[in-house]
């Protein structure tokens, strides 16, 4: 694979250099600059590429995921609020969107970021998974339980969600249950210490000592 990134930047530089308005060669800059772990000077260039094409989804979304990288986040929630607004059926900014909201604690916003992406692609595992997080930090475990409760129906062998369900039968008391999402979780992912850890407190719960 061709990685020489400094190499590329250095190409860039140049033709920065002859024709310094061009948004297109900033926004290809400024990947460079991500992949050589230049942060602030990717943010430098996208700056300058969304006052060349103001409004430009794109360029936004980049300038997000940048200011994420350097954990503003209520900057990249300003970014991804312009995106849903050019946007506003765009159900993977939804869910980005949400997850930033998230990082914020700002659960019920999340919770509507979610139920609108679901609307959109109903049976998506990454909406219906993060919503039953969000549906947990808002203490509405029957409502994370359904959620989880789909993902299973059409991917029966997801562990993440098995995990995540066994967890939350736990929390409701319903070990048994909570038992038999670990044990297939064990089958999936052998040796996985969050796993064994989660089903050994069941065995205690259920006094299988």
């Amino acid at each position: 694979m061709f990685d020489d990134y400094q190499g590329m930047l250095e190409d860039f530089n140049t033709v920065h250099v002859l024709d310094p308005n061009n948004a297109s060669t900033l926004k290809s800059r400024e990947n460079v600059k991500c992949m050589l772990d230049d942060s602030q000077g990717a943010l430098e260039n996208l700056d300058k590429a969304d006052v060349l094409q103001p409004n430009n989804a794109s360029t936004l979304k980049s300038h997000g995921n940048v200011k994420y990288m350097l954990d503003d986040y209520q900057g990249t929630l300003e970014d991804l609020d312009k995106v849903h607004v050019l946007q506003p059926n765009n159900a993977f900014t939804l869910r980005n969107r949400e997850d930033v909201k998230r990082m914020l604690k700002e659960y019920q916003g999340a919770l509507e970021d979610l139920d609108k992406a679901d609307v959109l692609e109903p049976n998506n595992a990454f909406t219906l998974m993060n919503r039953g997080i969000v549906k947990c930090m808002l203490d509405d475990y029957q409502g994370t339980l359904e959620d989880l409760d789909r993902v299973d129906v059409f991917d029966p062998n997801n562990a993440s969600n098995l995990k995540s369900r066994g967890n939350v039968k736990c929390m409701l008391h319903d070990y048994q249950r909570a038992l038999e999402d670990l044990d297939k979780t064990d089958v999936l992912e052998p040796n996985n210490a969050f796993t064994l850890k989660n089903h050994g407190r069941v065995k205690y719960m259920l006094d299988d000592y």
